[in-house]
């Protein structure tokens, strides 16, 4: 997805400063739990009318992003 940073807004003065999809209140890692927990594009979509399924894969783009970016402490198995 190319124009995923056009989707995606972070404003301190609104959500707490937390990404979202822009034009929306829905933030970033709601979508992504809840892809996370199994739920399918289209049960999310119907959940939130307001989003796209680009919105999703902007979603899924930033986290991506982010991962690449972010240390993340995760305990080695013994």
């Amino acid at each position: 997805m190319e124009h995923w940073k056009e989707r995606i807004s972070i404003d301190p003065n609104s959500c707490h400063g937390k990404p979202c999809i822009k034009g929306t209140r829905i933030w970033v890692s709601l979508i992504v739990d809840n892809l996370a927990a199994g739920s399918s594009e289209a049960e999310i979509l119907e959940a939130y009318p307001s989003l796209t399924k680009e919105d999703i894969r902007a979603a899924l783009a930033f986290a991506a992003e982010m991962s690449r970016e972010r240390y993340v402490d995760i305990p080695l198995r013994a």
